[in-house]
């Protein structure tokens, strides 16, 4: 199966500064002009909404899945190509899987890092083996990285492990990823998530 959509896993606040809504513009304008649908979480606020907004422009799809419980924390995004409004979190998760080829993390807060250590986590459990990109702008992720290499070090994950993700810096490099990981291998197992 070729790369058809990217899920891309952002921030969702506001008060953040410019460059990093700068950074989402570029990133989905780019997806999209690659003809890359875009999956994400549904919202019209943070960088969120600025990757929704910015692939549309271009004119492919986007599609968004959010939780009943939070589409007005999150101000549901109502220009979608498709919007699912789905009654909880592991839906929600779920259908992103299900809908994506491939999942990019852009920065954001602890909602992206559930959302980035749960694709991780099915991937190792080899529930799927689509490519994960940490997209690590300015080194936001650096500090999940030493972490990541922490875990190694003292036992509790596998050297292995490393190559259940790619980092870049660019979009450059993004693209590089996407273009040698353009098949999925095996069906995702999303029953067992």
């Amino acid at each position: 199966m070729s790369i058809s959509s990217v899920c891309v896993y952002c921030g969702s606040a506001d008060a953040v500064p410019d460059h990093y809504k700068t950074l989402a513009r570029d990133v989905s304008t780019a997806l999209a002009q690659h003809k890359l649908n875009i999956v994400y979480g549904g919202g019209h606020v943070g960088l969120m909404g600025v990757v929704a907004d910015s692939a549309l422009r271009v004119g492919v799809k986007v599609i968004g899945i959010i939780p009943e419980h939070i589409k007005s924390r999150e101000v549901q995004h109502t220009g979608l190509t498709e919007l699912h409004v789905v009654p909880d979190m592991h839906t929600r998760k779920r259908m992103m899987v299900e809908r994506a080829d491939a999942f990019l993390i852009l920065p954001g807060g602890l909602g992206t890092l559930d959302e980035t250590f749960e694709i991780l986590t099915w991937k190792k459990l080899s529930l799927h083996n689509k490519p994960i990109i940490i997209y690590n702008y300015q080194g936001y992720w650096d500090p999940l990285l030493v972490l990541i290499e922490r875990t190694l070090q003292d036992g509790f994950s596998q050297p292995s492990d490393r190559a259940l993700y790619q980092v870049v810096t660019d979009i450059k490099g993004m693209f590089e990823i996407l273009d040698e990981n353009g098949k999925a291998q095996i069906a995702t197992m999303t029953g067992r998530m």
